[in-house]
């Protein structure tokens, strides 16, 4: 018999059941997220493509030719933002350190955007100005400006109602969570090295966060990933801020016998029951999949290398090899951005066959369109966005952006909307 008090023992299966309650409820399959409605005849669906170095986001229809709707600037308010930075030498220090290691020697204007329900504005990440911002879409002007802990702002998600959006604050190890009509915070959460993405599940009951650790740092040989710093997947209670699970995803690296990956998580789709993750990983050529329920890694898929791209990682874009990935609405394909090898690809989720390569420059991410019919991935290093077709993984149209595309999310705008008015 065991030596253990009975008292302990009572608290341990305690845990041990409050612990089955967390996850059982984790993957429960999605929840109908309360109060979500379809967009009015008053707004028209669209793809906002953010032109980081550029501080633009493009507007596209979100179907079809991908044609140009309009364009909005994301950093009308730049000539008093880099007033405050050139007067503070620490956050100079941090802006000129933005520029030349993440921004590629560029300065990074808009990382993550989503539009608020009603279509009347834009919230957007400033990685270089550390902040999130709403942009009225008809006027053009900033609403409402909050500024994140630390120095640097990154990726965000929006609740399945569209009344809340989470933004990573990259060297503060801290997800705020804002209202999205009035820029308030309503809660924020602590997090591993780096937070980078974030996805609400449950129909808006949990909130992952991924973080990626130090990735501008030359020390980029397998030997040395230990340096990276604290990686793993915080899981919250989106309610509470509560942390109810967390996923060191080394130990199934490990157990899965692949101890030569990363376990810095990298952009991930979950299926449509919310049973499967399928993440990417740093230096890493192809992506991962995650039995949510049973806690491990099932299959790794690993992609074709691109004969022409170097084999010196310290030459990858923030320890990126392929960064972009989305899921098919039926959850049959998985459109996958080979960032380093410059192609993307549609993969078959069940037999994880993989389509014809469709050649892209540096793909840095991937977005279903509106219909579902295909992906679209941002072409960082053309300027364009291009559309590809799941059910035949072939390329269907490419359309110009500005510099250096990256994000590319759905959104709304007011029915007949071009663009700001002029003055």
């Amino acid at each position: 018999m065991s030596a253990v008090p009975l008292r302990k023992r009572g608290a341990a299966a305690a845990l041990a059941a409050a612990a089955a309650l967390a996850l059982s409820a984790l993957v429960a399959g999605p929840v109908p997220a309360a109060g979500a409605e379809a967009a009015g005849p008053d707004l028209r669906e669209v793809l906002f493509v953010g032109n980081n170095w550029e501080g633009t986001a493009d507007v596209l229809a979100s179907t079809g030719d991908l044609g140009k709707v309009g364009r909005i600037d994301i950093v009308p308010d730049k000539a008093e933002r880099l007033r405050e930075i050139y007067l503070n030498p620490v956050k100079l220090g941090y802006f000129l350190g933005i520029r030349a290691t993440a921004g590629e020697g560029h300065d990074q204007f808009v990382d993550d955007m989503y539009t608020t329900p009603d279509g009347s504005a834009v919230v957007a990440s400033r990685p270089s100005f550390a902040d999130v911002v709403s942009i009225d879409v008809r006027t053009g002007r900033v609403n409402w400006r909050f500024p994140v802990a630390g120095y640097r702002a990154d990726h965000m998600a929006v609740s399945p109602d569209g009344t809340r959006v989470a933004v990573s604050a990259s060297t503060a190890n801290t997800v705020h969570v804002l209202d999205i009509a009035s820029g308030r915070q309503v809660g924020s959460f602590a997090t591993g090295d780096k937070p980078h993405e974030n996805t609400f599940t449950q129909g808006g009951r949990f909130l992952w966060n991924s973080s990626i650790g130090d990735v501008t740092s030359a020390l980029d040989a397998p030997w040395l990933d230990w340096t990276k710093g604290d990686r793993k997947i915080t899981v919250v209670d989106a309610l509470t801020f509560r942390t109810v699970r967390v996923i060191d995803m080394r130990a199934r690296l490990d157990a899965f016998g692949r101890s030569d990956l990363s376990d810095a998580v990298r952009p991930m789709s979950f299926s449509p029951d919310e049973s499967k993750l399928y993440f990417q990983v740093s230096f890493f050529n192809g992506f991962v999949e995650y039995d949510v329920a049973a806690d491990r890694i099932t299959r790794i898929k690993t992609l074709p290398e691109n004969p022409a791209t170097s084999t010196d990682r310290t030459t990858w874009v923030n320890d990126s090899r392929h960064h972009g990935m989305s899921m098919s609405p039926d959850g049959a394909k998985l459109c996958v951005a080979g960032t380093m090898d410059d192609y993307a690809t549609v993969v078959d989720r069940a037999t994880l066959a993989q389509g014809p390569l469709v050649p892209a420059d540096k793909p840095y991410w991937a977005t279903v369109d509106g219909d579902g019919a295909g992906c679209v991935i941002s072409e960082s290093g053309a300027d364009r966005v291009t559309a590809i077709d799941f059910a035949t993984g072939a390329k269907r149209v490419s359309v110009p952006v500005g510099d250096h595309p990256q994000r590319v999310r759905l959104g709304h705008v007011p029915a007949g909307w071009t663009g700001p008015a002029a003055g």
